[in-house]
């Protein structure tokens, strides 16, 4: 099924598309948002095909989970040999080997006590459940109730998470009252630095607003139990901040006794180039929190933490079904595909997809800046370099047009595109989708 370039045989959508498309339509939740109709019939590495033979290239990886591709063999043989053996036991009431073997590897792996190795994990089934349990947990160790989060960001949909989530007001309005306690701070947006300062004297002045007017106006720093950030920002537009925002941010954190939280829902497991993205700044944390990419689209997520924070007693927390043991080799499986080349190839490929796009913006006056680590990569569109006005439409209408040309590509923030393909792209793929685009924009979407 491997090819370099898309496949097209008929119109967008075409008829078994169509017709499934309008049985969703009657049936399904009216909440889910889908950009274009494409309806997967199967995939394999970085190609997916749709229902009428139409073949793609995925620059979107399922919202970047299927991180070692589309049924990668591995993977595949994992899961059908412990299907064979049983599907479900209850992790948070009996013991199995294959969570008991995800979390020894958790611990080897996570940003958490490098030296000691001392990390417990706790599984569920998605980020915003990785996240519930990293709230509960925090006010628990510490005994305190507020929470600092930053604008732009997005933990998740449940109530818990939804009160952190500030990436769309779109994603809480109608559900307010959010649960109280959470203060939300700039995030380091060095593109368009919330204090009006240049991304080359960055020393991450944007704390300030934490320091000087949240843990001053609005909360005593002692009643604070942890502070949630995304390494880089995801559903906020792809957003890499300067180091120091992370380092003086983990600064802060011991110095008021709050636990660190990272989430890295969506940049974790490989996607940055580094097994998670705190690693390119340098930190470590108290808890973090992974979904996403860890089974390569089985449901799994897991809460890992210091051992002397996750000291929580018997029936605090549970889940029937996470950490199922069928998911727990998935995520086996594809951690030791990461650690065998994934890793690697997304560090290399992802390089040469900057450059090439980086090169587009010399071209396309469209493009006002393009950022990212590995194949974690947002392009932000604006009308106008100088006053950096946002391309909302714009951005909405070559997504569409990538659709239309044969490949799949989602939108993040209000203007940005993000480039997050399985991390199994190779670099002939990349060039093809970098032609795709910059026909596209050449077209005017």
């Amino acid at each position: 099924m491997s090819l370099h370039a898309p496949d097209l045989k008929t119109p967008l959508p075409g008829p078994k598309a169509a017709a499934i498309v309008a049985r969703d339509r009657a049936r399904v939740s009216t909440s889910y948002t889908r950009d274009y109709p494409f309806v997967m019939a199967r995939g394999e590495g970085a190609v997916v095909e749709d229902v009428d033979g139409n073949r793609f290239l995925d620059c979107a990886a399922g919202i970047a989970v299927t991180a070692t591709g589309h049924a990668h063999p591995a993977v595949v043989a994992a899961v059908v040999e412990q299907a064979g053996k049983f599907l479900h036991m209850s992790g948070t009431d009996f013991y199995y080997e294959p969570q008991v073997e995800l979390a020894e590897e958790m611990a080897r792996i996570v940003p958490i006590a490098r030296d000691t190795g001392d990390v417990r994990s706790f599984f569920s089934n998605s980020g915003t459940e990785a996240n519930e349990a990293a709230l509960k947990l925090a006010r628990y160790k510490t005994g305190r109730v507020n929470i600092i989060a930053f604008l732009g960001s997005f933990h998740g949909r449940t109530m818990g998470s939804l009160a952190l989530t500030s990436s769309k007001s779109v994603q809480r309005r109608g559900f307010g009252p959010m649960m109280p306690g959470v203060y939300h701070a700039p995030y380091a947006t060095c593109y368009r630095c919330p204090v009006g300062l240049k991304p080359e004297s960055c020393q991450a002045e944007c704390l300030g607003f934490v320091e000087d007017q949240i843990l001053v106006h609005l909360v005593s720093p002692d009643e604070v139990a942890a502070v949630i950030v995304e390494p880089i920002q995801g559903e906020g537009g792809y957003v890499v901040p300067a180091p120091q925002f992370h380092q003086r941010l983990r600064e802060l954190t011991k110095k008021h006794g709050m636990l660190l939280v990272a989430d890295e829902v969506q940049s974790g497991m490989g996607r940055t180039g580094r097994m998670f993205a705190c690693e390119h700044f340098g930190i470590e944390t108290d808890i973090v929190t992974v979904a996403k990419g860890i089974a390569s689209g089985l449901p799994l997520g897991v809460t890992s933490a210091r051992a002397d924070v996750m000291t929580w007693p018997l029936g605090a927390h549970a889940s029937t079904f996470g950490g199922n043991p069928v998911s727990c080799v998935a995520a086996l499986a594809t951690i030791k595909l990461l650690k065998d080349g994934l890793i690697k190839n997304a560090e290399v490929v992802g390089r040469h997809l900057i450059d090439r796009l980086r090169g587009l913006q010399e071209k396309h006056a469209i493009i006002g800046d393009v950022r990212g680590r590995g194949l974690m990569i947002g392009v932000e569109l604006v009308r106008d370099r100088v006053t950096k006005e946002r391309a909302t439409t714009e951005r909405d209408a070559i997504v569409q047009a990538m659709f239309r040309r044969g490949v799949l590509l989602l939108g993040a923030g209000r203007n940005a595109l993000r480039f997050a393909p399985p991390l199994v792209l190779t670099t002939a793929q990349a060039d093809t989708i970098v032609d795709v685009f910059d026909e596209v924009l050449g077209q005017g979407a």
